[in-house]
């Protein structure tokens, strides 16, 4: 690994560090602890940091968030401490890089609870997930913090998966974007400033088998470097990502903790990767389980020897296991200083010697400030699609509304690595506002009638009465049901948290269907971490709002949008299937895919991209120039929008591009590029996308990446299925080969 790229200056105080250093002090900066490990009673406990941390340590694990100090700022005088000791009483006085989790917001208590990543990817409004990621590195900076576990980048494809919520969805070219976006706001302009971004799990975790959480993944190697690996590629050459961490699962036979393919041949030697490697975490024992070591010495020679820097969440192997593994030869020092010389390194770049402190007298100011409020708000207003409307919506405020389900008043709305959900802790949180009390705040009180009707997942009636009655007494009926995420037994959807079924768990289906029969117009509001199977409800129901996991302000945000106060904008970042029989149902095809069951088709229920408005819009005079380009050129690709109908309101418009003929079987469609377009009545506005030929590139049937010449079929759409516009152009020339300086997205421009 070279660090050509430092100042001499820097480079000189890292080898003056590591060649001072003892093989237990190079080890310990390979290690984690739990900050748990350092607590007595909740209290720090001075002794056991001495006996943990004599030689130093490389990171500390969630010392804010893991829920055992429940105040932030107490957290927050407890990690100075423990970097005071590092610095003044340890040999060498080198501090921790203390790690959090952050996917929809930092989880720490008290915090902002933003929607979840599967919300974010569905506002399709990369501008606004960087806007939040710059308010969580606020967050984190303040209590000391300077590495994120997040974004995940992984591409979903089976969403019977648990962590399909974690996963900004289907589309390698929507998840990069978002990645992309995601780790500018955390890490920032200026990386001392800023907090170290988590790229993971490297690398196709989100196309399991069965669905199953870790099991094995069956992937070619064309498509993993074409789907899977994309967004991870992206976040590294264009991002400058400066950390990743592996998946549990194995490729092929190899766990991809094992895999020095992955962390070193593709990431390193091919990307130019520079930064550290983290293991998710209890990786060296699953290496076990996986049966590629025999116990935690031998995992951790393989894990060093793939490409691992850090062990996290603490020293199961990557302390006296690794010490014995040098011993006996199974790894050499100079692999561990290769590794040190890496912490070191990010350590000095992202200002840890500088600052190693947090500020606990600031901490409450910015856990959960009012504009952060606004923002999670807005975000939640961006992510909700709207599936279905016959026209009931939106909801003249004079009307009584019944609101009935589980999740109507429930605080359960938030994702899987949200504190509360998390730690299972709901003590000094933000306020979390319910669906019902978004919409008595819409309305008032005495217009609205509440009936919970049944439970998630128990299978009593007991309510049904209830419900049935404040539907009567009502105009108009919001049912809120759908799945818990986290990761205890109470939660069926977030880690772990698999199903071999979409459907609605308990009765839930049952209470939409007697409601129904009352006889009122009934909107169906889905809450949960994954698609749901519709199935009847879809037709019976009048209209149909996917919130997935909306966050602390998602109750405020869902009646913005009932009332007409806000008009719904959020597309699908997943198919969303009829049957879990069709799984996978991705949009992106190969041709002889499109095929049909017996009794049923294989085209999704709502195609990716999908997501209706209060208003109308058109697209018109589709424009390609030139309509012959070099394979290394650029196309600009433009199209008039305009609102054709009586309320403001923002379209997405979306790009997609087909090689019907090429060396290898090409997708039916790709996704190259999307505009979020907000317009007036009548307002119209031109875009153009500039698309770069290399964003045609493909693994042809020799693995070399190219740009093949031919045509190219141009759609411009509003989903993925409702395309409006078609062209073409040709690539002229001879075929191009791509180097690692590719282009990954296309320049968009509005006007």
């Amino acid at each position: 690994m070279s660090y050509r790229f430092l100042p001499p200056e820097l480079r000189k105080k890292v080898e003056g560090l590591l060649s001072q250093m003892t093989i237990d002090e190079k080890i310990a900066q390979l290690a984690s602890v739990d900050i748990r490990e350092l607590l007595t009673d909740g209290e720090l406990d001075m002794d056991k940091v001495r006996r943990h941390l004599s030689k130093g340590i490389g990171e500390i694990t969630r010392p804010i968030g893991t829920g055992a100090v429940l105040e932030a700022s107490r957290a927050v005088e407890y990690l100075n401490r423990i970097q005071r000791f590092l610095i003044e009483e340890t040999r060498l006085g080198i501090p921790a890089l203390p790690h959090e989790e952050c996917l929809s917001g930092a989880m720490i208590m008290g915090s902002t609870i933003y929607p979840q990543a599967i919300n974010l990817a569905s506002t399709w409004n990369p501008q606004l997930v960087e806007e939040m990621t710059g308010r969580i590195r606020e967050v984190l900076r303040t209590v000391g913090a300077r590495q994120a576990l997040s974004p995940v980048a992984d591409v979903q494809r089976d969403p019977r998966w648990g962590r399909t919520e974690e996963t900004f969805g289907e589309d390698p070219y929507l998840v990069a974007s978002m990645t992309c976006a995601y780790v500018k706001g955390l890490q920032g302009e200026r990386l001392r400033k800023g907090i170290a971004a988590t790229l993971k799990h490297f690398a196709a975790y989100g196309f399991s088998e069965g669905g199953r959480n870790i099991a094995s993944v069956h992937v070619g190697l064309r498509e993993l470097r074409e789907v899977f690996l994309y967004p991870f590629e992206a976040g590294v050459k264009v991002a400058g990502v400066v950390s990743v961490m592996n998946a549990y699962h194995e490729i092929d036979g190899v766990p991809c903790g094992a895999s020095k393919f992955l962390l070193r041949k593709i990431l390193r030697e091919e990307w130019g990767f520079q930064g550290y490697v983290v293991s998710d975490y209890s990786t060296f024992r699953l290496l076990c389980r996986h049966g590629v070591a025999s116990d935690l010495m031998e995992a951790a020679a393989v894990g060093l020897k793939a490409g691992i820097t850090i062990e996290l969440p603490r020293s199961d192997s990557y302390g006296e296991p690794l010490k014995r593994a040098v011993e006996k030869g199974l790894v050499s020092e100079s692999l561990i200083d290769e590794a040190v010389r890496s912490v070191l390194t990010w350590k000095y770049l992202l200002g840890v010697f500088d600052e190693p402190y947090g500020n606990p007298r600031k901490v409450k100011k910015v856990l959960d400030p009012p504009r952060n409020r606004k923002l999670a708000r807005e975000l939640a207003r961006e992510s909700i699609i709207l599936l279905k409307n016959n026209g009931v919506l939106p909801l003249d405020k004079s009307l009584k509304v019944a609101v009935i389900g589980p999740h109507s008043n429930s605080t359960k709305i938030l994702g899987d690595y949200a504190y509360p959900q998390h730690v299972r802790c709901e003590k000094v949180e933000p306020k979390i506002v319910t669906v019902l009390e978004g919409i008595i705040r819409k309305v008032g009180r005495n217009r609205v009638r509440f009936a919970k009707g049944c439970d998630y997942y128990s299978k009593s009636r007991n309510g049904f009465a209830d419900a049935v009655k404040a539907a009567e007494d009502c105009d108009v009926v919001v049912v809120v049901v759908g799945e818990v995420s986290g990761f205890h037994s109470e939660t069926s959807c977030g880690e772990g948290r698999d199903r071999v079924s979409l459907r609605l768990p308990g009765v839930q289906e049952e209470v939409v269907k007697t409601i129904c029969e009352v006889g009122k117009p009934v909107i169906l509001i889905h809450i949960g971490g994954r698609p749901m199977e519709l199935g009847w409800m879809e037709k019976r129901c009048d209209a149909i709002l996917e919130a997935w996991l909306p966050g602390e302000e998602g109750g405020n945000a869902i009646a913005d949008i009932l009332f007409g106060d806000y008009n719904p904008s959020g597309k699908l970042p997943i198919s969303y299937p009829k049957t879990v029989g069709q799984i996978p149902v991705y949009y992106m095809r190969k041709p002889a895919s499109i095929g049909k069951y017996v009794f049923e088709d294989s085209e999704p229920l709502y195609p990716f991209g999908y997501g209706l408005s209060y208003t109308k819009f058109k697209l018109s005079n589709l424009r390609i120039n030139p309509k012959r380009v070099p394979p290394v050129g650029y196309a600009d690709i433009s199209v008039e929008i305009e609102n054709v109908g009586d309320m403001e309101g923002a379209e997405t418009v979306q790009l997609y591009i087909n090689d019907p003929v090429a060396s290898v079987s090409r997708p039916i469609k790709e996704l190259k590029g999307f505009a979020k377009v907000l317009l007036k009545p009548r307002e119209s506005k031109s875009i153009t996308f500039r698309l770069f030929m290399e964003q045609l590139a493909f693994y042809d049937p020799d693995m070399q990446l190219v740009v093949e010449p031919g045509v190219y079929n141009v759609m411009i759409g509003t989903s993925s299925r409702d395309i409006k516009l078609r062209g073409r152009f040709r690539v002229v020339g001879e075929t191009a080969k791509i180097d690692q300086r590719r282009i990954f997205f296309s320049k968009v421009t509005v006007e």
